[in-house]
């Protein structure tokens, strides 16, 4: 595995995914976790807004 940063820092989490994406071949995963972060992103930023029920009726 390549050298991570300060374990503790957020840098290092995405370091060390992209690492076990790379090594084990797990390319599936990518387009899964991009699609939930995009999703919970959506969710947070309309969480106070008028288009809100909207948002939650594709759920």
């Amino acid at each position: 595995m390549s050298k991570v940063p300060d374990p503790d820092s957020k840098v290092a989490l995405v370091a060390e995914f992209w690492d076990f994406l790379k090594t084990r071949k797990k390319w599936w995963l990518g387009p899964i976790v991009f699609i939930m972060l995009l999703m919970s992103l959506l969710i947070v930023l309309t969480e106070g807004s008028a288009v809100a029920p909207f948002i939650y009726t594709l759920f």
